[in-house]
C-alpha cells in the first residue's frame, strides 16, 4: 500500500482510504472498468465519493476515461508520465462485443490526424470494436 500512497502523493492527491482502495481495484484489473464495477467490488462505498475519487484521479492524470460505444464510461490507469496538465498516453482501446470487456492497447498509439483550420482538439478517443483474442479462440 506504501507504493500506492507514493504514487498518489506524486500526483498531488491525498491518499485517503477510499482513494487507496479505488486505486488498488483499478490496478488489479487488466481491463477498463466502470464506476458500477468499482462500486460492486467495494460493497459499502458511497457512489458520490466514488465518483469524486474517479474525477480527482482523472484531473490529476491517474486514470483516463474510455468511451467504448456502450454508453457506460470505463476507466483505466494512466501511464506514469501522465499528469494534471495533459494525458500523454494516447493509445487505442478495444471493446469486445462478445465478453463486453474493454482493453487498453497501450502498445498501439492513436494515429496522427489532421483537423480543419479553426478547430481545436481537446480530446481524442479511438476505440476499435470486434471480438477479442480470448473470445476468438473459443
Amino acid at each position: 500500500m506504501k507504493e500506492v500512497e507514493s504514487i498518489l502523493h506524486d500526483k498531488n492527491v491525498r491518499p485517503t482510504a477510499m482513494r487507496l482502495l479505488v486505486y488498488q481495484i483499478l490496478s488489479e484489473n487488466k481491463n477498463a472498468i466502470s464506476l458500477t464495477d468499482i462500486e460492486n467490488q467495494l460493497k459499502t462505498a458511497d457512489r458520490t465519493t466514488l465518483y469524486r475519487t474517479i474525477k480527482t484521479f482523472e484531473e490529476q492524470g491517474i486514470v483516463h476515461p474510455i468511451e467504448d460505444g456502450t454508453g457506460i464510461t470505463k476507466y483505466a490507469l494512466c501511464a506514469a508520465y501522465c499528469n494534471a496538465d495533459k494525458h500523454k498516453d494516447l493509445h487505442l482501446h478495444f471493446h469486445c462485443k462478445v465478453c463486453e470487456e474493454t482493453t487498453c492497447l497501450t502498445e498501439y498509439s492513436i494515429p496522427q490526424i489532421s483537423i480543419p483550420e479553426g478547430y481545436i482538439t481537446e480530446d481524442i478517443n479511438f476505440t476499435v470494436s470486434g471480438v477479442c483474442k480470448k473470445c476468438n479462440q473459443g
